[in-house]
């Protein structure tokens, strides 16, 4: 006796398909298709900051430096040189100074654009406008005072070996009080003034002259 005969699905029809195995894991880790047909070149290495920036950033500062050292050593060098030269003292600052004064005071032009001259009186072919100039400037210093005396030399800033700033005191006599008037006005009182002074073959000549004050 034949066995039961299979079922009949028709033509065409597909028989049963086996049960499918169990579901296949997801990858953890899935792996992009590479740009690359190979293996990928070697990592370039980041280039090292250079140090040769700072190390001119260190010499120019190390030469600024040494410069403002030698400045100062050069300044005071000067300096010495002023006062070991033994010309520019306070003794022969108020010397010159008050021949300065007692010029403008008496009306010696001549002495006074030897002065304000600065060294270049013996060298100029042409004095009057000079001459005409310290005229005007003792006409001016007459009218202030009668008569001025240095009382104290304040202080002496040297600017070089035969240069220096001299600041004074004077004790001035007002030019009205010398003709009798303001008499409610102190016959003298003391000011104090600025002078530019040049040492030069061992002569010191006053370049300049200030009144401190800003009465006149």
């Amino acid at each position: 006796m034949a066995g039961p005969n299979p079922p009949d699905y028709g033509a065409g029809a597909v028989g049963p398909q086996p049960y499918p195995g169990p579901p296949q894991p997801y990858p953890q880790n899935p792996v992009a298709p590479s740009a690359y047909p190979g293996m990928l070149p070697p990592p370039v290495p980041y280039p090292k900051r250079r140090r040769w920036r700072w190390v001119v950033g260190a010499l120019l500062v190390l030469a600024v430096v040494a410069g403002l050292v030698a400045a100062v050593v050069f300044a005071a060098r000067d300096d010495n040189s002023a006062a070991r030269s033994g010309v520019l003292t306070e003794e022969t600052a108020r010397t010159a100074i008050q021949n300065y004064l007692d010029a403008l005071a008496g009306g010696d032009d001549e002495t006074v654009a030897r002065h304000t001259l600065c060294g270049l009186y013996d060298a100029v072919k042409e004095r009057r406008s000079d001459l005409s100039l310290a005229n005007l400037a003792s006409d001016a210093f007459r009218k202030q005072f009668s008569s001025a005396e240095v009382t104290s030399i304040d202080k002496i800033v040297p600017w070089s070996a035969n240069q220096a700033q001299v600041l004074f005191t004077m004790r001035v006599v007002p030019a009205g009080s010398a003709r009798g008037e303001d008499r409610d006005e102190p016959r003298d009182r003391e000011e104090q003034a600025v002078v530019q002074v040049l040492v030069q073959d061992k002569e010191i000549l006053i370049c300049s002259y200030l009144l401190r004050t800003g009465q006149y």
